[in-house]
């Protein structure tokens, strides 16, 4: 592309050619003619302009009448002729001086002086999407967009003036007059700062013309009611203060420095950022306001706050050009252990990439507009003869600015030799630069500019293709691109939707505000020594939480240590102990407390401790649970194998026993005695026996139930046994009388009757017991503290002692009726035998009762099994080991005769 010479480019410091008019209401003519020297006809004027109607009227007149004029300053702006325009409002200069006001004289006018080549950068975009769009058939064919470029050196005045330049079209602007014959503006792009935006957009929204600003994020912008015609390419700043909270946050930082502009952008940031980081539990360790009205930005104060300061994180908002006074006093103080949170406004800028701030600033870390590549912008730069020739507007600042040279000037002198000054040959070239082709490659608010005036194109575009009826406007007027109005292109604006060289969907919401998307990145000291941005991260608001933020942690390299840097008030409180508030102080600076016993707290910076489930105990560092060791009587355990060993000798006894009545079934001392219920009790003490098993081993709920239901029936049975053999010796005995009654009982029936009733009432007390309140399985953890006794709970205390004092009652039973037939005559008779048994087996049992009720957990399970043991024993041994004895070692004893005495008749004959 080739800049527009004299010829196409107008610089507008030329002298006014066009008389002013105005038609009232659209349709009233009235010359408004000014005589020099008188005062009252200059506030007439003045008043004139108060009360013009807001509507832009074209100038008519072709002289200019002679007299005096308000004074408004000469604009100085960029011009490039086209069937329709788009201005643009850029901050090409950052630094600039406002002179002193006399008041007796007109004031100077503001100088700029700091040239920013990356800013220059936005106005070769817009040039660029421009070009491209001039050359693109397929959009707005056979119209030719032109431009209008003002440098507002970021003063709102100045931005202020550019844009009445161009709503006016002369170069000392008239409000309420369009001047300007050629080219139809559509609308403004513009400016980078909110503060500079406002005053643009209440101006422009009067008139309804479309203003698409590339840099300016204020929230306060997106108020449609004040700002009814205001769009933009980057998202609003209510956005990104929330993301930077996310950032704060994920760091762990909850002590943070604030510093803050005193304009629109930083203090609405502070405010934001304050509420936000509150919520989020964080705290504000200190704020300060970075005065712009005094020239040292009251540097010195805030140094000495930072350095004093015990966070170490500290969030800036604020201009880049606003900061820099800070930034050389933070430099000269070798502030180093600090890490800084930016901004976009100035996290990626080109003024404050200067090698002097890399020791200071390496590490900082903050949000940047999302960054999307231009594709042909490299080759356009490399190519655009208006930047690589030195002859054009700006050309010349913008090529000494990019290769850090100077041209030389007539009647400048260079010494040869002299390596303190480079002399511009204009055949330098961009992309043997690194650091130019480095922002070029990351064009950030380069592509925002970009986007703007495709947004404008895509509008214009739709514009054009409108035809009535499909207008949605209520008079026709559409079809016509040269004589839109400018509502007319806000209406398209505002549903303007296009899709980007990457497919990436652009639109305004609502409010004019695009997807709020920004990249995440750090300062890094490159090998050079230079600062270099590394993208870092991503923030994605409309992405879900926990997942609109994102991190690469491996790509983050802090200055001073290798792991993240701390910024809090109070160290963390560890597992384990609490926080106390402390009073007077922010909720970051507390107190840990340590739990109290038997309570823990699992995280870091617990507010409160909590108690550990009844199952678990808190272990000595209060900071987790852990399972109480378990205790009951296992077969693992030495007692309980004891305890299963004997059970198995014991139960193999009568088992024994049992195998060898039956073998000797046919003798008289086993006949004698009832054999079957010999046989029946044998098979019950050896099921008694058994049952003590179910006692060892981890009480499970079938356990529980079966355990002492299979003791209580199987005992049952026994001393039922017994009581049947003792009921039929003293019935036998007692049948031998004459005419005794008691002769039709003797019978096995008898026995059998006895058996099996005094067993089924057993089995109907385990039923009721069983149905209404069965024994379970229990955790107890009041017997010992830190000890998880599992047993079996009983259910019904009443009736397990009904079970017991049931089997008490059968086995006095049995004893009282042994005792009494203890005298009966020796033969067939074994009351005696059975009187010492049940001797044995009330005495064990009355002395378990004290013994069970005095112990806990597993003891008191072997007191249980023990008792059992014991009185089958006594059982077995009183009442059989005598007939083994005789079956086993006295044979001759096991006859008839010895059995019904005859042995001691005839002993007595003998003598």
């Amino acid at each position: 592309m080739k800049l527009a010479t004299h010829a196409e480019l107008v610089d507008t410091r030329g002298s006014e050619r066009h008389r002013p008019t105005a038609r009232a209401q659209g349709t009233v003519h009235k010359k408004l003619w000014i005589r020099s020297g008188r005062q009252g006809i200059l506030r007439w004027r003045l008043a004139w302009y108060l009360l013009a109607p807001c509507l832009m009227t074209e100038c008519t007149g072709t002289q200019e009448a002679p007299g005096c004029r308000i004074h408004t300053p000469a604009a100085k702006g960029l011009y490039r002729a086209g069937d329709i325009l788009i201005g643009a409002v850029l901050p090409l200069h950052v630094d600039r001086v406002v002179h002193k006001t006399s008041f007796d004289s007109l004031p100077d006018p503001i100088t700029c002086r700091t040239f920013v080549f990356q800013n220059y950068l936005w106005f070769q975009a817009l040039v660029f999407a421009i070009e491209e769009i001039n050359k693109n058939p397929e959009l707005l064919p056979n119209v030719t967009l032109g431009f209008q470029i003002y440098d507002s050196c970021a003063d709102p005045l100045l931005a202020l003036h550019g844009t009445l330049w161009m709503l006016s079209g002369q170069d000392r602007h008239v409000l309420n007059f369009r001047c300007q014959r050629e080219g139809h503006i559509a609308g403004i792009v513009g400016d980078a700062g909110s503060s500079c935006s406002i005053p643009m957009a209440r101006v422009l929204g009067l008139y309804g013309y479309p203003q698409i600003s590339y840099l300016a994020s204020i929230p306060l912008l997106s108020d449609r009611n004040q700002f009814p015609s205001f769009f933009r390419t980057i998202p609003s700043d209510d956005f990104q203060f929330r993301g930077l909270v996310q950032l704060v946050m994920h760091f762990n930082w909850s002590w943070v420095g604030l510093l803050a502009v005193d304009d629109e952008y930083g203090q609405n940031g502070a405010q934001i950022f304050q509420t936000e980081l509150k919520k989020a539990g964080a705290c504000v360790a200190f704020t300060e306001n970075i005065i712009l009205s005094r020239a040292d930005r009251n540097a010195p104060h805030i140094v000495q706050v930072i350095r004093n300061a015990t966070a170490n994180a500290i969030v800036i908002f604020g201009l880049d050009s606003h900061l820099v006074p800070l930034l050389d006093e933070l430099v000269k103080h070798n502030i180093t252990e600090k890490v800084f949170i930016a901004s976009e406004a100035w996290s990626t800028s080109a003024l404050l990439s200067m090698d002097k701030y890399v020791k200071t600033f390496s590490g900082t870390i903050g949000f940047a507009v999302y960054s999307r590549e231009m594709i042909g912008f490299k080759e356009f730069l490399n190519s655009n003869r208006s930047f690589t020739s030195p002859n054009g507007y700006f050309n010349e600042t913008s090529w000494e600015s990019a290769f850090g040279c100077k041209w030389p000037h007539q009647g400048t002198s260079f010494v040869p030799g002299n390596n303190k000054t480079k002399i511009c040959t204009g055949d330098e070239r961009l992309d043997k630069n690194s650091d130019i082709y480095d922002h070029i490659s990351s064009p950030r608010v380069t592509y925002n500019v970009y986007k703007a005036v495709y947004a404008f194109a895509i509008a214009l575009q739709d514009l054009l293709s409108c035809r009535p009826p499909n207008t949605p406007f209520s008079q026709k007027g559409c079809d016509q691109i040269l004589a839109f109005h400018p509502w007319q292109l806000l209406h398209y604006i505002q549903n303007v939707q296009f899709k980007d060289s990457f497919g990436t969907k652009a639109f305004f919401d609502g409010v004019g505000n695009p997807e709020a998307q920004y990249d995440i990145i750090q300062w890094q000291e490159g090998s050079d020594g230079t600062i270099h941005y590394r993208t870092v991260g991503h923030y994605t608001f409309s992405a879900s939480l926990g997942k609109n933020l994102r991190i690469n942690s491996s790509a983050i390299e802090w200055l001073v240590t290798t792991q993240v840097p701390v910024s809090e008030c109070t160290p963390s409180c560890p597992p384990g102990f609490r926080k106390a508030a402390k009073e007077g102080d922010p909720i970051c600076c507390f107190l840990c407390v340590q739990c109290p016993q038997g309570e823990i707290a699992n995280q870091t910076d617990s507010v409160e401790c909590s108690r550990c489930p009844w199952d678990q105990w808190a272990d000595s560092y209060q900071h987790r649970c852990i399972l109480k060791p378990s205790v009951f009587l296992s077969y693992e355990d030495p007692l309980g194998a004891t305890l299963a060993a004997i059970s198995i000798f014991i139960s193999a006894i009568p088992s024994s026993i049992l195998a060898l009545f039956f073998h000797s079934r046919t003798t008289p001392i086993v006949k004698a005695n009832h054999r079957w219920l010999s046989y029946l009790l044998l098979l019950s003490l050896t099921l008694v026996s058994l049952s003590s098993m179910a006692f060892i081993g981890y009480p499970t709920t079938k356990k529980c139930l079966l355990r002492q239901v299979a003791f209580g029936i199987m005992f049952a049975l026994c001393v039922s046994c017994i009581l049947a053999k003792t009921i039929m010796v003293v019935i036998a005995f007692s049948a031998t009388k004459p005419n005794s009654d008691l002769r039709r009982w003797v019978g096995p029936k008898m026995s059998y009757m006895v058996v099996i009733i005094c067993t089924i009432i057993q089995c109907i007390i385990c039923a009721f017991w069983l149905s209404l309140s069965p024994p379970f399985p229990e955790y107890n953890i009041h017997i010992q503290p830190g000890i998880l006794i599992i047993e079996c709970n009983e259910g019904s205390s009443i009736a397990f002692w009904c079970m017991l004092g049931y089997l008490g009652l059968l086995a006095t039973t049995s004893f009282l009726l042994a005792f009494l037939a203890r005298k009966l005559p020796d033969s067939f008779n074994e009351t005696k035998y059975i009187t010492f048994s049940m001797l044995a087996f009330l005495s064990v049992w009355l002395s378990f009762f004290p013994a069970y009720l005095s112990t806990k957990g597993k003891y008191m399970v072997a007191m249980e099994i023990f008792a059992i043991l014991s009185s089958s024993s006594s059982l077995l041994s009183c009442i059989f080991f005598p007939k083994c004895y005789i079956i086993l070692f006295r044979p001759e004893m096991n006859t008839r005769e010895y059995l019904m005495g005859k042995h001691l008749v005839k002993r007595r004959k003998i003598i």
